[in-house]
Formats: structure tokens, sequence, C-alpha cells
């Protein structure tokens, strides 16, 4: 929520926040991509019906999913994407920036290139 506010997003009033799964898969694992397709028409549906002007995706195995592709976060990074024509960014996930703090200043020039974005859309 911090680094939100810190680029003029709020989770009250300007943004939202949605899950690849709607449940998480036993020990915390990441979902195998059955368990991601099942709950792909769900997130399909809150997209649709939000219409954002664009989407932030966090970690590796969101960012793989919506985007049908297998790359390492570092690679997904480096590329500029859109999703059904949203443009697209992808980020590291917060939980691994809890676990390897050097990722924080990888996450933080992610989210400025965003708000850039959003000041010139």
């Amino acid at each position: 929520d911090k680094w939100l506010a810190a680029i003029q997003l709020n989770r009250r009033t300007n943004c939202f926040i949605a899950n690849l799964v709607k449940c998480r898969p036993p020990g915390n694992r990441d979902p195998n991509p059955d368990e991601a397709s099942t709950c792909m028409s769900y997130l399909q549906r809150q997209i649709d019906a939000l219409s954002p002007k664009v989407l932030l995706v966090v970690g590796r195995v969101s960012a793989n999913h919506l985007l049908g592709v297998t790359r390492t976060l570092a690679q997904h990074r480096t590329e500029r994407y859109e999703y059904q024509g949203r443009p697209l960014f992808v980020t590291y996930h917060p939980s691994a920036v809890l676990r390897d703090h050097s990722l924080r200043s990888s996450v933080w020039n992610d989210l400025k290139k965003l708000r850039s974005f959003l000041d010139t859309a």
C-alpha cells in the first residue's frame, strides 16, 4: 500500500488488486496450470467489469499465465506487453521482495514506469 501511495494509487479510490487464483494451493505452493486456468474466467470477468487503463502483474506465475509464456521475472521486466489491448507491466511479487530486499529498487523503478505511463495516458 505504501508503494502504491508513493505513485498516487490507492486501493480504495483508483486501483484494484486481484489474484490469479482465488484460493491458495496447499502449502502455499505456486498454483499449477490447471488451478490457474480454473480461476481465469473469474479474473477475466473482474478485468472486464473494471476495465482498467493498465494492468500491473506482480509475480512470475501470474505473468507467465496471463501472457502464455514461460520466462523469468527478470526477462518479463525488460519487455512491454499488452493484455487484450491493455498495457501490462510486470514486477516482482511483494513476497519476493520480503525474501530478497535487493529487489526493492527494481520494484520501485517498475512502479515509476507505471506512474509515468499513467501520467501520459
